[in-house]
């Protein structure tokens, strides 16, 4: 500590020379200039004095480490020349003293402290480096002869330092205390543990290191003053400093606030530190900690009643933490006769919209469209258009879908998914134990949520089944085994029997989509973002993961391998377990093995696997080719033009500037959408919890929650975010229009239970018609809860996401499908996505692309994708993204034939009408009122003739007076007449959309 007192005294004993210094407002500014090579911030010196050598002592009070380490730029603010003739005397935290060549006198001098360079693009590199010595050698040797001589140096006179825009100030909560200040403070408290310093929501508690200034001005205080409207959710922070130790277990309680015969109850407060629920609704009880010698704020709330008498109200917060003492706060609290209808949530600086962290807001089991209610009948539970039927064990002894091939309907005939039932074997000396039940009974009857549970018995190990079954066909099993005895086990696994003829596709396991091979083993790897798989065919199969108690949601687009997944070690049993399948017959067997072990007498282990029933719902081709998407900010009136109806605002634009919070212009986002709404149009935007814009108020508030909120990292990315954050986060998207940089969410957290709130208060407030997501980063319960939001406040709402493709190292080799694939229930539209790769076959489009066997459908994207090929699953690509032009020109085809009521028959199905001669040209049929549209795609790898097998019948047409054309389509094929019964020539990895119609002229 002394050699930082020193330096300070070095540098104040100079600095009272030349003038008299203080840190407040007054010094502190803004303006704009290019930052890219001068920095974020300067400092505005004057020399009234001609002098070839001038001093200009810097008393910055950085919070930067290593200052000396960065560059320094001198600009002339007459010329805007660059000055190279400078020598730094002096460079530490509190103060820096450089000497420098003045060429205008008088004159202001602009001095750029904290320099740097971009890399750009989406996800910047910056770096500070040390600037290249460019001062003449003789110029310089006069400068040190200058100081050693002691000579008498000309100073410049501080007249202001300068951020580039407000929003990059340092000032006031950032002007660090000095070494000499601290400890004088600290004088002043000799037997403190902690201090701690009342501050109001305008200044968030931002270090953490380091103590602001105006705390040594200030003091710890022991009361603390504030106004506050009725009805006012009121925001404010107690920042705690831990000076002697760690401060273990924080805890914060509260006493009812009393004034003018009134009473607020000490439950209308809240600390969001230190207690909360989840996004489960789950009590949190936070065991809060505080370093020592460090810094932490505590975010407290307090809801104002309405009704209430204006005055001063007064009450106490105390603070304790484990081996240290209490210490207390008076609270007085003015509350005045304003009113206000929404707790403040209108006004984003109050911060009352942190309250949202702790709601329950559709936390529920309630259906949404277009499920229905759960049925069970005995053991048989009936979602849309699947069963199961579960035996004495709880396990699933039968599954049947009732989903046509066609996949729009729900039929009557089902296809069973299972061959046997599930089995759960405990194998000792080669033997499986048999299973012995001892009771069975549901604890659970909702319309959305059924819940079983058994108990049995195999051996000398007791086994619970706990189990439930979700409106949508998805299922969770926990299996707890427990030893009565110390029992060693060949293996414990669960086998999957299913129907081999629906076997017919798999995803998951380290491998793209496409035709399930007869055997397959796979392992656990961390660096893998692998827990499961999909099997089926189009109408019916099933998606099986394996998940450790401690599951928590890895990361995903580009930062999975920050936060990868929890290895569930149940099943994985260090690197013996894995799964492995086998075609036998009319059998698919899947084994989810674990090898051998030994269980001790009274060890309990528990096996989780969750299971969802696919398809989830008929594809909806009403509303596929209803909604045209435009994903892009344009004028309505050309929206409309370009023959466009919904509307995706990204983020990045003029109404929704800042990334995943679309809250800083709403009236202006409003007047768009009632704009559009008056055109018949809808608008959806951007909104999810990926990452998180640096804009958001509430950042400083949720930053303090550790890592709840924001996941540890390595730092680095933009300037503003090292400047300000420092350290311990992961740099996320950037924006250079709007100088949006975000950081990456943890996973799953309460700020899904803000996104939540979030997104009810734009449905209500600004009329949003749905969501576009780009890559999810919730769970599924929370996918739930935005559906039923959209549904309660939306007339017919939209959802639809967004992924590049997963299967890649950083993402950790991970289908896009398999990741989201609990998540599409509750989705209108897949739009999959970059790296996508359109020349794969037609089971890779079928499975990773098109949605259709989960009950989705889609559109394309990477380089406009293959309008073809994409017509065989009634896709196009997304109009104006990425200069896609040509999904409009498919529109109108659409129209002319009026493919709106129109039947979608796909090569998938058996009893499709029109089929090819070969196996890779394929067609799809879309029929209606004796006619049908033929879309016809090319996978081969060389143009080919191709001769159509027509089903006049099934068509309704007549062979002899029918004619088959292809209408003029820009950018996809010229008018053409063809014989529907002679050859027809398709080019290599192209196609047709074909008409055939009754020939009048006949």
């Amino acid at each position: 500590m002394k050699r930082f007192v020193l330096l300070f005294v070095l540098c104040s004993s100079i600095q009272l020379i030349a003038q008299e210094y203080h840190p407040e407002e007054a010094y502190y500014g803004s303006a704009f200039w290019e930052p890219d090579s001068l920095g974020n911030h300067r400092i505005i010196v004057r020399i009234n004095e001609k002098t070839d050598i001038a001093r200009a002592v810097l008393p910055w009070r950085r919070r930067d480490s290593e200052p000396e380490k960065k560059g320094m730029i001198i600009v002339d603010a007459n010329t805007g020349k660059k000055i190279d003739n400078f020598y730094r005397e002096n460079i530490n935290s509190e103060c820096g003293t450089i000497l420098f060549q003045p060429q205008t006198v008088p004159g202001e001098y602009y001095i750029y402290y904290m320099p740097y360079h971009s890399s750009g693009g989406p996800y910047p590199r910056v770096n500070y480096p040390r600037e290249i010595t460019r001062a003449a050698s003789a110029w310089v040797a006069k400068a040190q002869k200058a100081i050693e001589s002691k000579q008498a140096i000309p100073e410049t006179k501080l007249i202001q330092f300068q951020s580039r825009g407000t929003f990059n100030s340092f000032y006031p909560m950032e002007i660090v205390a000095t070494e000499a200040e601290k400890e004088k403070l600290l004088q002043n408290y000799p037997d403190k543990n902690y201090l701690i310093f009342p501050e109001d929501r305008q200044h968030p508690i931002k270090m953490y290191k380091q103590i602001p200034f105006r705390w040594t001005i200030q003091g710890a205080r022991e009361s603390f003053w504030a106004e506050a409207d009725q009805n006012e959710y009121f925001v404010f922070q107690l920042g705690i400093w831990a000076l002697h130790k760690n401060m273990e277990n924080v805890k914060v309680e509260f006493t009812s606030l009393q004034g003018n015969g009134n009473n607020i109850p000490a439950s209308a407060f809240t600390c969001f530190n230190t207690s909360g629920t989840d996004w489960l609704q789950r009590p949190m009880d936070i065991s809060y900690r505080i370093p020592e010698n460090e810094v932490r704020p505590l975010w407290i709330g307090l809801q104002i009643p309405t009704g209430i008498k204006p005055g001063v109200y007064k009450g106490k917060i105390t603070v304790s933490a484990v081996g240290t003492e209490s210490q207390s706060v008076n609270i007085n609290i003015w509350i005045s006769d304003r009113i206000l209808t929404d707790h403040g949530d209108s006004d984003i600086n109050r911060l009352s919209r942190l309250r949202w962290l702790n709601s329950e807001l559709a936390c529920n089991n309630d259906i949404v469209r277009p499920f229905i209610p759960l049925s069970v009948n005995e053991r048989t539970i009936r979602c849309l258009g699947r069963s199961v039927k579960l035996n004495e064990y709880g396990l699933p002894e039968a599954i049947s879908s009732y989903y046509t091939e066609e996949m729009t309907a729900i039929g009557s005939k089902a296809t069973p998914i299972l061959q046997a039932p599930f089995r759960f074997i405990l194998e000792q000396n080669r033997k499986i134990i048999p299973w012995q039940n001892k009771s069975f009974r549901f604890v659970q009857k909702e319309q959305g949520k059924t819940s079983w549970e058994s108990l049995n018995k195999a051996g000398n190990i007791g086994i619970k089944c706990e189990a439930n079954m979700e409106f949508d066909g998805f299922m969770e099993y926990k299996i707890t085994l427990k030893a009565e005895e110390t029992t060693a086990l060949n293996d414990i696994r669960l086998e999957i029997p299913m129907n081999a003829q629906i076997a017919e596709y798999w995803l998951g396991m380290g491998h793209i989509g496409s035709v399930v091979p007869n055997r397959y083993e796979w392992k656990w790897d961390v660096r893998k973002n692998q827990e499961g798989f999909w099997i089926g065919t189009t109408n019916a199969g099933l998606h099986c993961v394996f998940r450790d108690e401690n599951y928590i949601r890895p990361l995903n687009t580009n930062f999975y391998h920050s936060k990868p997944l929890i290895i569930p070690e149940c099943w994985n049993n260090r690197g013996k377990g894995g799964i492995k399948f086998v075609r036998k017959g009319k059998e698919m067997l899947i084994q989810t093995y674990s090898g051998n072990r030994t269980l001790k007498k009274g060890e309990e282990i528990t096996f989780i696997f969750l299971t969802s029933v696919t398809p989830f719902k008929p594809i909806d081709t009403e509303k596929q080719w209803h909604d045209r998407y435009l994903h892009s900010y344009e004028p309505i009136s050309r929206v409309v033009n370009e023959g466009a109806n919904t509307i995706n605002i990204h983020h990045g634009t003029a109404i929704n500037p800042h990334i995943n919070y679309p809250f800083f212009r709403p009236d202006y986002m409003k007047a768009y959408i009632d704009e559009a709404h008056g055109k018949g149009c809808k608008v959806k935007i951007y909104y999810t919890v990926r990452e998180l814009t640096n804009r958001a108020p509430e950042i400083w508030a949720l930053r303090s929650l550790g890592h709840e909120i924001f996941s540890a990292g390595p730092g680095n990315g933009y300037s503003w975010l090292q400047e300000h954050l420092g350290e311990d986060y992961i740099a996320a998207w950037f924006v250079e229009k709007y100088k949006d940089a975000a950081i990456v969410n943890s996973g799953v957290s309460r700020w899904h239970n803000f996104y939540v709130e979030g997104l009810n208060w734009l449905v209500k407030n600004v009329g949003i018609d749905g969501l576009y997501i780009d890559d999810l980063a919730f769970d599924r319960t929370t996918m739930k809860r935005i559906r039923k939001i959209l549904d309660a406040g939306c007339p017919e709402p939209r959802i639809d996401l967004h992924s590049a493709n997963q299967f890649n190292e950083k993402d950790g080799y991970i289908n896009s499908a398999c990741l989201y694939m609990e998540h599409m229930p509750y989705l209108d539209r897949l739009w999959l996505g970059e790296y996508f790769d359109y020349n794969a076959g037609p089971d890779y489009w079928l499975t990773e692309v098109s949605g259709i066997p989960f009950g989705m459908m889609g559109e394309m994207l990477q380089d406009c994708g293959n309008p073809w090929r994409g017509m065989i699953y009634g896709m196009t690509s997304r109009l104006h993204w990425e200069g896609c032009e040509i999904a409009r020109h498919i529109w109108k085809a659409w129209d002319n034939f009026g493919i709106k009521g129109s039947r979608m028959v796909g090569y998938w199905v058996s009893s499709n009408p029109v089929k090819t001669n070969k196996k890779d040209i394929l067609a799809t049929t879309y029929i209606k009122d004796g006619k049908a549209m033929i879309a016809i795609a090319s996978w081969a790898k060389k143009d080919c003739e191709v001769k159509l097998d027509i089903d006049w019948k099934k068509l309704g047409l007549n062979a002899q007076t029918a004619k088959l054309y292809a209408p003029e389509i820009p950018q996809f094929q010229p008018a053409a007449d063809f014989d529907p019964n002679k050859p027809i020539q398709i080019p290599e990895g192209k196609g047709y959309l074909l008409i055939l119609e009754t020939n009048n002229n006949k």
